[in-house]
């Protein structure tokens, strides 16, 4: 008797089948056709590849020709392929179903990892499968770009085939999350996750990356990848222009703003004054933010903004006199850069804060 795992198990009847229908010249029926794609179902579920199963089918239709007449003979190719047919179709369907249901406990995997909304016990357990071992630390980057993507997007394939080629298989996890490309990798591979940055960056025509700090545990791993999403819209909110951003390199802006109501106030108190000059506070908060940014070189300002370096030595004067706070001054200058930043945080002034 053959074994459940040998393709002869699933050919248990299939002579009888390719000889009632040469014998007459008919086609396959209804059931017998059913009966073919209910063994190929049950083949791929046994994990036996299509080729194997194919190749033992025509095996044992050689093998039935010497036995028939000239007719029946004659129309032994026509049955075999019908039969053949069949049999791939449901070894085919099962093979999808499979990738579905694979695909679909990845996915809740993956939600539950970034949401941290499973047993962290269990939830170690599933890492062990999508080749994650939660024991250790992991870091998280997040790659964002101008479109949305997902798990078959040609972007995200560009990328894991880098990723791949690189590094092999060093229990990374690359996936997809709201539009995202995100990767997970132990903390002792930190240029698993710079090498993606790079690459993602590259792959999106020009997308932002950031690369959250390395925490232990399935919660180091939720922890991580909000600090890279932090890290994103904090990019966003201060105009920073790097492709690359370390959450590890941005914790003084988390801190300022960890008392919102005290920021807020500083930002009242220094820049409000602001509102009063012709145009509003906009264009000489732009003018500030530059300064700063440009280590207080009022001529680099002036090439950021368009301006001259008079107009700007001018705009600085206006805001030492309406603020009090005169931006070459060391001891005001921190003052006043503080609230540039808070303003840039809490989106003043355009939001009241």
């Amino acid at each position: 008797m053959a074994e459940q795992g040998t393709p002869e198990v699933y050919l248990e009847g299939y002579t009888e089948i390719l000889e009632g229908a040469c014998a007459t010249g008919r086609r396959l029926t209804r059931d017998e056709l059913d009966a073919l794609r209910g063994r190929g179902e049950r083949a791929a579920e046994a994990g036996i590849g299509l080729r194997v199963l194919v190749r033992a089918h025509l095996a044992a239709a050689q093998a039935l020709r010497p036995g028939l007449s000239r007719a029946a003979a004659e129309h032994l190719l026509a049955s075999v392929e019908q039969s053949v047919d069949a049999f791939a179709e449901g070894h085919e369907r099962a093979q999808r179903l499979a990738v579905r249901q694979d695909e679909a406990a990845r996915r809740e995997f993956i939600d539950d990892l970034l949401y941290g909304r499973s047993d962290l016990g269990r939830l170690a357990e599933r890492a062990e499968r999508f080749g994650l071992l939660l024991a250790q630390a992991h870091a998280v980057a997040v790659a964002q770009g101008r479109q949305a993507y997902d798990d078959g997007d040609p972007v995200t394939r560009s990328v894991e085939a880098s990723l791949v080629a690189r590094f092999g298989h060093r229990r990374i996890l690359l996936t997809t999350k709201e539009g995202r490309l995100i990767c997970v990798a132990p903390a002792d591979e930190p240029d698993v996750l710079t090498f993606f940055a790079k690459q993602a960056h590259a792959a999106t025509d020009g997308g932002r990356a950031a690369i959250g700090r390395a925490h232990p545990g399935a919660g180091g791993v939720v922890h991580s990848y909000e600090e890279a999403l932090n890290a994103l819209d904090l990019a966003d909110r201060m105009d920073l222009d790097e492709p690359v951003l370390r959450a590890a390199d941005l914790l003084v802006y988390p801190v300022l703003t960890r008392d919102r109501q005290a920021m807020a106030d500083l930002v009242r108190s220094v820049l409000g004054p602001l509102r009063e000059a012709r145009g509003g506070a906009r264009p000489l908060l732009d003018t500030l933010a530059a300064y700063f940014d440009t280590g207080c070189v009022a001529a680099e300002a002036a090439r950021r903004l368009n301006l001259s370096v008079r107009a700007v030595t001018y705009r600085l004067d206006r805001i030492h006199r309406l603020t009090g706070s005169d931006p070459g001054d060391p001891v005001h200058r921190y003052t006043l850069q503080t609230a540039v930043i808070g303003a840039r945080l809490l989106e003043w002034p355009e939001r009241e804060v």
